[in-house]
């Protein structure tokens, strides 16, 4: 067992591979770009979510105030009239892509450091390249792949969206597994 402070490098240098990738991922090969959809009347509807004084914040539609309410018609005959869904309002204004990406990086950092913790407490030092790569990329995908799935099952994101998230997941795992097998003390 070794301390997890002697796996601070790997827990950094994962994190910022994993960041790098990730930005690669997203700014280059855009393959999630086609994954949202314009409103339709978008200029209405913004209008229409503007004038009832919509806040940010987290909606789910048909409302109901407890699973009680899923047996009553009147609801029924909403979720049958549909639309129903989620809705997740942000702040007005442009999104500020400094804080989400200062964000995304300190969870990259806090699974670098859980990923050190599980594999501090299994391995000593010195071990082999190859089982700290399998230990370390199946925490890691757990954490940025898995978790993913749960969209899909919850909030009705397509499952298109969903394979191309766990997708990086797992490209993030691979990152995370071979900084940390690299640097392995």
């Amino acid at each position: 067992m070794i301390s997890i402070v002697s796996l601070w490098l790997p827990i950094l240098v994962s994190a910022v591979f994993v960041f790098v990738v990730s930005s690669i991922l997203h700014m280059v090969f855009k393959y999630h770009h086609k994954e949202f959809r314009q409103l339709p009347s978008e200029d209405e509807t913004l209008e229409t979510l503007h004038r009832v004084g919509v806040s940010p914040g987290l909606y789910h539609f048909p409302y109901c105030a407890s699973p009680k309410d899923m047996g009553k018609p009147e609801i029924a005959e909403k979720y049958a009239r549909g639309p129903a869904g989620f809705l997740t309002v942000i702040p007005n204004g442009l999104p500020n892509m400094g804080k989400y990406l200062v964000q995304w990086f300190l969870y990259t950092v806090l699974v670098g450091v859980f990923v050190a913790y599980l594999a501090s407490r299994t391995f000593d030092a010195g071990e082999n390249y190859l089982a700290i790569f399998r230990f370390v990329g199946t925490i890691a995908f757990l954490a940025y792949g898995l978790g993913q799935v749960a969209d899909s099952i919850w909030k009705g994101a397509p499952w298109s969206a969903t394979s191309k998230n766990v997708f990086d997941g797992l490209v993030y795992a691979l990152v995370t597994a071979g900084a940390f097998g690299w640097l392995w003390p």
